[in-house]
């Protein structure tokens, strides 16, 4: 029998996960190192030369921050690319994000 009981509490707002991922992303070596200013829409992947490593602390980051798994399968651009994309994803991953 179960006895662990889940408290569900309110998601972060998309506008709230894409904030905390820009911090994250501008606070990141690849990005302070050239100087970029992302957009929200900007590809990370036309922006900088980025590698495996910076996908792995993204998705660290978004597991961590926002306490959402992202699956093997989950690992695209559409997910990933961009500022924007990372927030939606992220806001689609909780089962009671805000507006």
């Amino acid at each position: 029998m179960l006895t662990h009981e889940m408290e569900f509490t309110p998601g972060v707002s998309e506008s709230g996960i894409l904030s905390r991922v820009r911090t994250f992303a501008q606070g990141n070596s690849l990005y302070r190192q050239h100087g970029y200013v992302l957009d929200g829409d900007d590809r990370f992947f036309e922006k900088a030369a980025l590698d495996s490593k910076y996908v792995g602390a993204m998705i660290a980051f978004i597991e961590e921050e926002f306490g959402v798994h992202v699956s093997d399968c989950e690992i695209r651009a559409e997910n990933l690319g961009s500022l924007r994309a990372v927030a939606r994803f992220v806001a689609s991953k909780q089962p009671f994000a805000v507006g």
